[in-house]
């Protein structure tokens, strides 16, 4: 085994600190060499004994117990816990090795022992200064992912294959595969040498349990008392009465909602909450991090509604900052309070967002974990086991409608993540709960008791009907989605090209005015834009209408955005099927249709269709199938199609996957659900693309359905047709871009008129000093 190199009084020091060395070895460093003499090799000569220094795991852990040394000394331990534990892992190992290796000597056997005993010594002086680490010193300690992976690394370094301890599951886990792409934000690094963040907290720690159900299995039988539960049992905790809260100005808390942020007052800080679709989770979710103060708050959430959730952040907690995590997360803001990250990418990121040191953690459609061999389920425990293990009563939220008593296996993913239960034995709280019941699963009553038991820690499950009084009886939800990869990037060209476009056609008509030999009158504004003329140009615009042959128009935009956003709400729709029941899917063009049916099949649900190439029988076939048969999940209809006269009460939730031109349109296919007879508020799920025209055309039939309802006392009939929608759009397109021209001239004259009186300033300058 090769030594470790010393050299100088470096070497001397290391010798001092850890109460090693011999006479020879302190010979050796005071004279400069790098290593001692060995029994039976005192004739080699000194190149060889600085290769054999410089060789092993020795050198290795030698530098990195000096930079956590370092570290620890400046306050800064607790961000080196990782590669703490893996010094004093490899150190152990080490050990174990060389005491019985047989083919070196006892005087080299012995050096070696005095070197890791130097390691051992400054691992403990760190501890000593940080009492956080002891308990990484501790045999049984559990080695997380970030230390497997430093192992890993110290390894490779010393020219050594990863050890069995280095690639060892923790026990009782299947650990996922990690992906080759990691990913760690700048500004995270940022943050993290900004701000030691979170010490940990073991101030609240639930003791250890010791009573009658030690050595009892008990997963099964919790499990069985949902499975089978007695009549009447409650599936939902009971939750105090609303207390007062300061919100936002606009915003109000329906009373199901501000039960559960009452709780959250009160200290709760678990929850599976999994009211029915439409009750408002997301902004319980984020009201009750404001009330915890769980901040940094990070929130899992599926990539179909990662915009809505920034945009949701901002509406309930303005005061808050939010970042999203795209991709490598390169423009993350490792500052901000609240963190949002979908689970397609979370593989790149579980490394940082671990030691981050959040005080929170939002899962949002937590089915998505119900496979606890999946590496998305895998993931997120480990997320939630390293906040715990930092934080004792961090905000754990999972939120999902999926009713409780469907495959209750596929919770235990849910209440591991909460830290209910661990792998093969109820967690210490509830553990204490079911010691409570003075009850063990031999008898009868246990089984009630340990489902009540259950459901106290935290589930609140609330539906539609329940809670019919609180909530509007139709309601249009947005729900806006990125549009990623080429064909983001396509649309936002086109619609740069067709703003250009608009632009040149109003300079040209300007342009024409200034040289024409009549006076035109002109209505220029205070920002510098003729209004009435934006008006002009975007009604010939929409005169032309597919007709044009200048570049593509607004109709063919459109509709590449709903070609855009078809998987993407069809994959909302199949989440809803999921976990309320049955969706009627609207859109306006057969190829969205059709991509929407491809996602259908794919993800193994049943469904209709209603097109307008259809007969009259097929039609009717196609209705009754969603309405009778209880296996039909969804019915895809054709906007035009079906947007009148047909009946599809069965359904409580409506997804519009292409916006209408009008607003009677959309209320039309919205009343294919809500109408007499319907026993539930029904919920209309707007899909949007974020940062296109499609966010215009949107506010701009929501404004117009405003001045519907206040023109003809309540109304839906619509003021105006779609064209006026259609011009509006052009019109709102065409004056931020010239707004963007004018403000950017502004400035320029700005820097021009700065740079100006700088000259003039220096000119001054040189005068004064020829006097």
């Amino acid at each position: 085994m090769a030594t470790q190199p010393a050299q100088g009084q470096r070497s001397s020091n290391r010798n001092r600190r850890g109460g090693r060395g011999n006479q020879s070895g302190q010979r050796a460093n005071q004279s400069g060499q790098s290593g001692n003499q060995q029994g039976g090799q005192s004739g080699r000569g000194n190149a060889q004994k600085r290769r054999r220094d410089n060789e092993g795991i020795l050198p290795v852990l030698a530098k990195a117990v000096r930079e956590v040394e370092v570290a620890v000394q400046k306050g800064q331990g607790i961000q080196h816990r990782s590669r703490y534990q893996a010094i004093a892992l490899l150190a152990r190992q080490e050990r174990t090795r060389v005491r019985a290796d047989k083919e070196i000597t006892e005087p080299q056997r012995d050096i070696e022992l005095k070197r890791l005993d130097g390691v051992a010594t400054i691992l403990a002086q760190c501890a000593a200064r940080e009492p956080a680490l002891f308990a990484l010193l501790d045999e049984n300690a559990e080695i997380t992912d970030t230390t497997r992976s430093r192992m890993r690394e110290m390894l490779e370094a010393a020219g050594m294959a990863p050890t069995a301890i280095a690639e060892a599951p923790v026990a009782g886990t299947e650990t996922a595969p990690r992906s080759d792409r990691k990913a760690v934000p700048p500004s995270v690094i940022a943050a993290q040498l900004a701000n030691p963040f979170l010490a940990p907290d073991f101030s609240q720690a639930a003791p250890k349990v010791h009573g009658r159900l030690v050595g009892w299995e008990l997963i099964g039988p919790l499990l069985n008392s949902f499975e089978n539960p007695v009549p009447g049992a409650a599936a939902c905790m009971a939750l105090p009465e609303p207390r007062p809260i300061l919100l936002p100005p606009g915003v109000e808390l329906m009373q199901h909602q501000a039960k559960l942020i009452s709780a959250v007052s009160g200290g709760h800080r678990t929850f599976l909450l999994a009211d029915e679709p439409g009750l408002g989770k997301t902004a319980q979710a984020l009201i009750a991090a404001e009330a915890a103060n769980a901040y940094p708050l990070l929130c899992v959430v599926p990539n179909v509604v990662k915009t809505n959730w920034a945009r949701e952040a901002a509406r309930w907690t303005p005061g808050r900052s939010v970042t999203v995590v795209h991709g490598d997360g390169d423009t993350v803001d490792g500052f901000a309070d609240i963190i949002i990250v979908n689970y397609e990418v979370l593989d790149r990121h579980v490394d940082w967002i671990g030691d981050h040191g959040f005080r929170g953690m939002v899962v949002d459609e937590a089915h998505y974990i119900k496979n606890r061999k999946s590496q998305r389920s895998q993931y997120v425990v480990e997320i939630s086991e390293r906040i715990r293990r930092r934080v004792t009563r961090p905000l754990l939220m999972a939120l999902t409608g999926t009713p409780l008593i469907n495959d209750i296996e596929d919770f235990r993913a849910i209440w591991q993540f909460l830290g209910w239960v661990e792998e093969r034995k109820p967690g210490n709280a509830l553990m204490a709960e079911l010691e409570q019941t003075n009850l063990t699963p031999a008898d009868h009553a246990f089984y009630p008791a340990a489902r009540q038991a259950v459901v106290d820690m935290g589930i609140v499950r609330r539906r539609k009907v329940d809670v019919a009084a609180d909530i509007p009886a139709r309601r249009v939800a947005d729900l806006p989605v990125e549009l990623e990869g080429a064909v983001g990037r396509s649309i936002q060209k086109a619609e740069r090209e067709l703003a250009e476009r608009l632009m040149g056609r109003y300079k040209a008509a300007i342009e024409h005015r200034r040289n024409s030999p009549v006076a035109i009158a002109s209505s220029v504004g205070f920002d510098g834009i003729d209004h009435d003329l934006v008006r002009r140009v975007a009604e010939r615009e929409v005169a032309e209408g597919a007709d044009s042959s200048t570049g593509e128009n607004v109709f063919a935009m459109v509709r590449r955005i709903g070609q855009a956003k078809a998987e993407l709400a069809a994959d909302y729709a199949a989440q809803l099927a999921h976990s309320a029941g049955k969706v009627v899917f609207f859109a306006k063009h057969l190829d969205v249709m059709d991509t929407a049916g491809e996602v259908f099949d794919r993800r193994g649900i049943k469904y209709t269709q209603i097109r307008g190439d259809q007969t009259a029988t097929a039609r009717q076939k196609a209705i009754d199938g969603f309405v009778e048969d209880p296996s039909v999940q969804v019915i895809v209809c054709s906007l035009t199609a079906a947007g009148v006269g047909i009946n599809l009460q069965v359904a409580s939730n409506v997804v519009l996957s292409e916006l209408s031109w009008t607003n009677a349109e959309q209320t039309q296919a919205i009343d294919r659900v809500h109408r007499i007879g319907q026993t539930e508020p029904v919920t209309a799920w707007r899909i949007i693309a974020a940062q296109t025209v499609d966010t215009r055309i949107a506010e701009l039939i929501d404004s117009k359905a405003g001045l519907a309802a206040r023109a003809l006392d309540g109304s839906d009939e619509e003021v105006g047709s779609s064209i006026d929608i259609q011009v509006e759009t052009l019109v709102s397109l065409l004056t931020d871009a010239l707004r963007q021209e004018f403000t950017a001239s502004i400035e320029s004259a700005e820097i021009d008129i700065d740079l100006g009186e700088l000259a003039q300033s220096e000119e001054l300058s040189d005068v004064a000093e020829g006097f």
